[in-house]
């Protein structure tokens, strides 16, 4: 399974209904990510750019874009962000493989 920071700022729209009748987002949010498989480590809401931070773990890529487009579908969200995440030891292996091939790549500058 891999991670997935996800980020979501909601429209005017869902903001006016959320204040107008508060409700569990957090509780909505797990079942669609358990729905498809992954776990929703942590959902946080936030200032700035952003009003929803989520810690997602999905089986895949596929799974959280599947994920992402079903939120998106809600009409709810103004924009939104995926970014994938790597533990310290997939970086770690993927460092190794890049110090392996270095010399293959050639510099612009070169």
């Amino acid at each position: 399974m891999s991670f997935y920071l996800y980020q979501i700022s909601y429209s005017k729209e869902a903001i006016k209904s959320m204040v107008a009748n508060p409700q569990d987002r957090e509780a909505a949010a797990r079942k669609l990510i358990e729905a498809l498989g992954g776990k929703l480590h942590h959902l946080f809401f936030a200032f700035g750019q952003y009003d929803v931070i989520c810690l997602i773990e999905a089986p895949d890529d596929v799974t959280m874009m599947a994920g992402s487009a079903a939120v998106a579908s809600a009409g709810t969200v103004s924009s939104a962000s995926t970014v994938k995440l790597m533990t310290s030891s997939e970086a770690m292996v993927a460092m190794e493989l890049a110090g392996r091939v270095t010399g293959s790549y050639k510099s612009p500058h070169s």
